[in-house]
């Protein structure tokens, strides 16, 4: 036992360590260099295409154009104002869906009639896109802001209770044997054994569920809105303003980078124990 705990331990502590350089590239100056390549070839691509005109400069502009028009935007309140409604939509939207499908997932876990009601309702609405359910929403609940955040919400509900369902019923059946002959309770296997096993299900859940979360927000902020990042591609195609379509393409994007590499300090925090892979196993 005495070996097994002295292993045990420079592990995790290496495990900590690992994770905080990988967190530090994540999150330092190397991780922006990728960026950078990305909008360097995107500049010298659109600079070359207007010398040789292989397509209409107008419908590619270059990066320096779009932070010209960023910055024109900016002055005018216009990008200040579509962040901060884009961004309270999605908090709002994600945290919603992402609680709710927890719940649900975990009754559905425990009860067998609970499953046995659900999960042909959602296996027959789970597969229709957001784009079809909008008008629906609009129809029931109006233009507002709650048409929007449902919309988003149940973008999120449907991957997070798959995949928080799938963690729930994987544990390994000798842990809550484990548990049970100790003497813990039904409450305690629960929360010290099931549901610490199913968190990285979750957390793969909530990424896959963040991205179909920015699609669903754009696609409501496309009908029906008067502010968001979505609202602003709309605006610039009826007056076929390009550069101003890109201005709200590179934040949606940028937006989305920023919540995702959150999830995924989130993950190395609470999954610093688990190690795994290639490059684990190569130890690099």
């Amino acid at each position: 036992m005495s070996r097994i705990k002295t292993v045990a331990i420079p592990s995790a502590q290496s495990g900590g360590m690992t994770i905080f350089r990988t967190g530090w590239k994540l999150f330092g100056w190397k991780g922006t260099i990728p960026y950078i390549a990305i909008f360097l070839l995107w500049e010298l691509f659109s600079r070359f295409n207007i010398v040789v005109q292989w397509f209409n400069p107008l419908f590619f502009p270059p990066p320096t154009e779009i932070v010209r028009n960023a910055w024109v935007l900016a002055e005018t309140g216009i990008i200040g104002a579509s962040l901060w409604s884009s961004t309270i939509r999605i908090l709002q939207g994600f945290t919603l869906g992402t609680v709710s499908a927890i719940g649900i997932a975990m009754m559905m876990s425990r009860f067998r009639h609970v499953e046995f009601w659900v999960a042909p309702l959602l296996n027959l609405t789970g597969p229709i896109p957001a784009l079809a359910l909008l008008p629906l929403f609009i129809i029931w609940f109006g233009i507002g802001e709650f048409p929007k955040v449902l919309l988003i919400a149940w973008t999120t509900f449907v991957p997070m209770l798959a995949y928080t369902l799938d963690g729930l019923k994987s544990v390994n059946p000798l842990l809550i044997r484990s548990a049970t002959s100790l003497g813990a309770s039904q409450r305690q296997i629960f929360t010290r054994v099931i549901l610490p096993s199913a968190i990285p299900n979750i957390l793969v859940g909530s990424q896959v569920g963040l991205g179909l979360a920015f699609s669903a927000l754009i696609v409501s902020e496309m009908m029906g809105a008067s502010s968001g990042l979505g609202y602003i591609i709309v605006d610039a195609r009826n007056y076929f303003k390009i550069s101003n379509m890109f201005v709200a393409i590179v934040f949606i994007g940028l937006e989305y980078s920023l919540f995702s590499q959150l999830l995924k300090l989130v993950e190395k925090r609470v999954m610093s124990w688990r190690k795994g892979g290639i490059r684990d196993a190569l130890g690099k």
